[in-house]
């Protein structure tokens, strides 16, 4: 699996061989269905958490999640190879597949990249976006306060993702296309996912997730009661 490195050679070899593979330049039509992916983290164990909703409706229709053990330290840029085996686990237990993913995270935003949205969206082979609350590189002019006011962020001159306001005079977020999306339909589907809340509804509910989980492992019984029955 393209998500495994026991060192930063490694990693950063997994990358250079993996971004000649990204594909930005398709609009995302036909969606049904969009999972929210992310994780947690408490002694040395990742949470990682997938929250599935159908689409344009954002009704909830199912929870998964999974816990290993960290196997690759923290390290900027390289997000994947600390988090995505836990993602791509809670994912694979999902009993309705996504058509697309939106991750907690860069896409192509990235000194090569390939962030962590681009990283999953090449192994699981499904479009794929990256929202992230803070900036990792790159260029850009605040957007304006109201909500869908967006400006781009640029990386020697090439764009690379936008800086978008969710809500009305609120943080916004930094999208960038992950895989098999252009940055348009990346835009678009994180604000269509955006219910009155900085963070778009499937990561907000997978957050929200994750630290739960992370505070039942505690209890095993818990923790597999919050398995079946979900929140």
């Amino acid at each position: 699996m393209h998500i495994l490195a026991k060192n930063l050679k490694t990693a950063k070899r997994i990358q250079e061989r993996l971004r000649d593979k990204v594909l930005l330049t398709f609009p995302v039509k036909r969606v049904k269905f969009i999972c929210g992916l992310d994780a947690s983290y408490s002694k040395g164990i990742v949470y990682g958490c997938a929250s599935l909703f159908n689409f344009p409706e954002l009704e909830h229709l199912e929870d998964a999640f999974s816990a290993l053990r960290v196997e690759f330290p923290y390290i900027p840029g390289f997000l994947s190879f600390r988090e995505g085996k836990a993602l791509i686990s809670a994912y694979k237990e999902l009993k309705t597949k996504p058509d697309v993913l939106l991750i907690d995270g860069h896409g192509i935003a990235h000194p090569k990249s390939l962030g962590i949205a681009t990283h999953l969206g090449i192994i699981l082979s499904k479009p794929s976006v990256g929202c992230a609350k803070s900036v990792l590189l790159g260029e850009y002019l605040p957007p304006g306060e109201k909500r869908g006011s967006y400006t781009y962020l640029t990386l020697d001159g090439r764009e690379v993702g936008a800086v978008l306001r969710t809500k009305d005079h609120t943080k916004p977020v930094f999208v960038s296309p992950g895989h098999m999306v252009d940055l348009h339909s990346a835009i678009d589907l994180v604000l269509k996912c955006s219910l009155g809340y900085r963070i778009p509804e499937p990561l907000r509910r997978a957050h929200t997730l994750s630290k739960r989980v992370k505070n039942l492992s505690r209890s095993p019984s818990r923790l597999a009661d919050c398995k079946v029955k979900g929140y």
